[in-house]
């Protein structure tokens, strides 16, 4: 599994879960807007996964398009989508929002979009197990950073990606990188391209940060 960042909210994930003799499949959540400064993944998007929508949405050509809650089964891809809000007040504030568990290649990713609340015990039971968490760390318009570390020992993923946080030119009014490290303790020295793992090279990992340069 390759998993490369785009940006904001936005990774590219290339699969094969079919083994390794069959083709790619190539998941793309939540592409950024133009706005944003940041580029889409280019090329090959066979599942598109919107965790959550706006009116200026860059559009892709894709031929699945998943934006809502729901279980689906996707080119050998299963794929969760469990309701949650961008706010604290059930989504009055910013809208809703949909917490994303995909599972490939015996590894579970759990993408938790723009999240804005903490999470009952009710919804952490169906998200289960997590290898890799997509975590949105920019503090002011996601879950603050007072809990997101309780949320990562709540759901103990393997490895932890940060995403949604402040870089130059980036125009939301948000936390840096830097700002949750500080609060996390335990970032890398140096971000990586990508992340390339299979599922042996998760076992024995605990809440491991590993920070993704932009693609």
């Amino acid at each position: 599994m390759n998993i490369q960042y785009y940006g904001d909210f936005c990774f590219k994930i290339t699969t094969k879960p079919g083994g390794r003799a069959t083709d790619d499949v190539v998941v793309v959540v939540d592409p950024p807007e133009k706005e944003s400064g940041f580029r889409a993944p280019q090329g090959q998007t066979d599942i598109l996964i919107k965790t959550h929508t706006s009116e200026k949405d860059r559009e892709l050509a894709v031929e699945t398009a998943l934006d809502c809650p729901g279980e689906y089964d996707v080119k050998g891809i299963a794929i969760f989508g469990f309701s949650s809000f961008r706010d604290n007040e059930k989504g009055a504030l910013r809208g809703r929002n949909t917490i994303f568990v995909i599972q490939s290649e015996d590894i579970t990713l759990c993408h938790l979009g723009a999240l804005g609340h903490e999470l009952p015990a009710s919804i952490l039971e169906k998200i289960g197990h997590v290898d890799i968490l997509f975590l949105p760390v920019g503090n002011r318009d996601t879950l603050d950073l007072a809990h997101t570390d309780e949320l990562i020992r709540k759901i103990e993923p393997a490895v932890v990606i940060p995403m949604h946080y402040h870089v130059p030119g980036f125009s939301a009014d948000i936390e840096t990188l830097e700002t949750f490290c500080k609060e996390a303790g335990n970032c890398p020295e140096s971000p990586l391209p990508k992340f390339i793992c299979k599922k042996k090279d998760l076992e024995g990992k605990s809440m491991e940060i590993v920070v993704l340069d932009r693609a």
